[in-house]
C-alpha cells in the first residue's frame, strides 16, 4: 500500500485555493510507463471510493492525453514575441538562484529532461530565489513562483485549459511530498480554483496579484487551522 495526495480545486467561497486529500491505496512497484499506469487506476478507484469524480492525472504517466500534455515536461511556453518556446520545466530550472550560482540561462534552451537533469542544480548549493526574464521571485510561499509560471502557461493553451475545468480532482503519481514541493497536478487545481471563482484574470494580470491571492490563500489556512486549534 501507499499513500498519496489528491489535489481538489476549491470552487466555492471568495478566496481561490486547492484542498489536499491524502489516500491509501495498492502501489505497483516498478519504473516501466505500465507499471506507473496501474498505480495511476488503483489511485483513482481508490479515490472515487471518496466521493471523487472524475479525477485527471497530471504527468506523462497519465491515461488521458490531457494529463499528458499537461506535464511540466510537455506544457510549452510561447514568448509574446513568438520568438522563443520552451516547456514549463525548462522555465523553471533556469530560473533557480542559488546560493552559489544562477540562474543558468542556458537551461532555458535545454529539453525538459536534460534541464532538470544538470548537474549545476546541485552544486550551487540552497535556492535562494528565481528569476525569470529579469524579474525576481521570492522562495515564499513556496510554490508561488511554480504555481504563477504554470498557471501563465497552461492560460496559454486554451485546447488544454478549456478541457480540465470540469475535474473534480487531480493527481500525480511521480509526486511525492515528502520529497518534493511543487507539484503540476496541484497547479492545475489551483487554475481550475481560480476560474470557477472568476479571478483568474485578474491573478494573472501580474505577479504581484497573483502573489496576493496566494498570500489570501495561505492566510485563510493559517486562520482555519488555528480556529481548528481552539475548538
Amino acid at each position: 500500500m501507499a499513500k498519496r495526495p489528491l489535489f481538489i480545486p476549491v470552487k466555492t467561497g471568495c478566496v481561490p485555493g486547492v484542498e489536499i486529500f491524502e489516500v491509501d491505496f495498492q502501489w505497483f512497484p516498478g519504473m516501466s510507463k505500465s507499471q506507473k499506469q496501474k498505480s495511476v487506476l488503483s489511485l483513482h478507484e481508490a479515490s472515487e471510493k471518496h466521493g471523487f469524480s472524475p479525477i485527471l492525472e497530471v504527468s506523462s504517466k497519465s491515461l488521458h492525453e490531457v494529463g499528458v500534455s499537461l506535464s511540466a515536461f510537455n506544457l510549452m511556453i510561447e514568448t509574446n514575441n513568438k520568438k522563443r518556446v520552451f516547456s514549463v520545466e525548462s522555465a523553471f530550472q533556469s530560473s533557480k538562484v542559488f546560493e552559489k550560482g544562477g540562474p543558468y540561462r542556458d537551461l532555458l534552451d535545454k529539453s525538459s529532461r536534460e534541464a532538470k537533469k544538470d548537474p549545476r542544480l546541485k552544486e550551487s548549493g540552497e535556492v535562494v530565489g528565481f528569476n525569470f526574464f529579469g524579474k525576481n521571485f521570492p522562495i515564499e510561499p513556496k510554490t508561488f513562483f511554480y504555481d504563477w509560471l504554470y498557471i501563465n502557461a497552461l492560460q496559454k493553451n486554451k485546447h488544454l485549459s478549456e478541457k480540465i475545468v470540469d475535474f473534480s480532482a487531480f493527481t500525480d503519481i511521480e509526486f511525492n511530498p515528502v520529497k518534493s514541493i511543487n507539484c503540476q497536478a496541484y497547479s492545475s487545481a489551483l487554475y481550475v480554483s481560480m476560474v470557477h471563482m472568476g479571478v483568474l484574470e485578474t491573478a494573472l494580470s501580474s505577479s504581484e496579484s497573483f502573489y496576493s491571492f496566494i498570500s489570501d490563500r495561505n492566510e485563510k489556512v493559517k486562520r482555519d487551522s488555528l480556529q481548528g486549534d481552539l475548538l
